[in-house]
């Protein structure tokens, strides 16, 4: 019986220290706001935390995975333009040998859609790239689901 529970323990310990060891240094959170009864900008927001960046929507072949946003096609709304973004910040990174836009700490996309219906809800996702100074992650994708109202 001791052995069953020893070994349980260690197989225990060995799953939580495994969790412990997986980084999530991006946190993204949506809203939207009506502009006008037939259009509303959706927000969002990616919250970075210190010493890690994702890049920018913008960056070149051949460089880090770039931050794209897909949305699922509905009846309800269009997409108007592409999804902005803010002025990102540009820097030669020696592992990708070339220069490349990013942000830190947060960041705010933003993307207008033409409603045809009053109230819906846009889903879609988001994939990005997280990196330091000294690795990147993964490339990450994450599902999102925005109410406008």
């Amino acid at each position: 019986m001791k052995k069953i529970t020893l070994a349980l323990s260690m197989v225990l310990f060995t799953v939580a220290a495994a969790f412990a060891q997986i980084e999530k240094p991006v946190n993204w959170s949506y809203a939207a706001k009506k502009v006008s009864k037939t259009e509303a900008v959706l927000y969002l927001k990616a919250t970075i935390d210190d010493k890690w960046h994702i890049y920018s929507q913008n960056v070149k072949d051949g460089g880090p995975v770039k931050t794209t946003f897909a949305f699922s096609p509905s009846k309800d709304f269009s997409l108007v333009g592409k999804t902005a973004e803010p002025k990102a910040i540009t820097k030669y990174e020696d592992t990708f040998k070339m220069n490349v836009s990013f942000f830190e700490k947060t960041v705010v996309f933003q993307q207008k859609v033409k409603l045809n219906k009053a109230a819906t809800t846009v889903k879609g996702k988001v994939e990005f790239m997280v990196c330091n100074d000294r690795q990147c992650l993964p490339p990450e994708e994450v599902a999102f689901s925005i109410p406008v109202k």
